[in-house]
């Protein structure tokens, strides 16, 4: 059973891609995954592997995501296995001011490896689409989530 110490660890991770991110450090930014874990791209894009990670990540930094910050709001931590966590949470890049809502609904998986470090196995990343969801909901009620209803 997961313990209050396994929660904070796993969120930590989290909370170091943020850090890393603020110093555009892609090295730093690939160091929590695990050598060969998969990576979804908002826009589609899979990267397989830490250094495929990293190297990608120095390139938006450089160019795409030049200056830009990294927000993250954890929503809800599982633990369906003792060494498996599921993070689902909201995230978003951005310049200036933190925006209050988030447009990115993200998932990471963790996994604590033999050496008892948390490290993220997979990342899906998916961009919100307001406008299609409120129409979905409007002509499709039964397609509101729970905890919306």
């Amino acid at each position: 059973m997961a313990t209050e110490h396994d929660r904070q660890a796993v969120t930590g991770v989290i909370d170091s891609l943020v850090d890393a991110w603020r110093r555009r450090d892609a090295d730093a930014y690939a160091a929590p995954f695990t050598d060969d874990a998969t990576y979804v791209t908002f826009v589609g894009t899979y990267y397989q592997g830490r250094q495929d990670i990293a190297d990608s990540h120095r390139v938006l930094f450089a160019k795409y995501l030049k200056g830009t910050r990294l927000a993250d709001e954890v929503l809800d931590v599982r633990f369906p296995a003792p060494d498996v966590a599921v993070v689902t949470g909201r995230g978003d890049t951005y310049k200036g001011k933190r925006p209050e809502k988030l447009s990115k609904v993200q998932t990471y998986t963790l996994v604590r490896e033999a050496d008892g470090q948390w490290r993220i196995a997979a990342f899906q990343n998916t961009k919100r689409k307001p406008l299609m969801e409120a129409i979905s909901f409007k002509t499709a009620p039964g397609l509101i989530p729970a905890a919306q209803r």
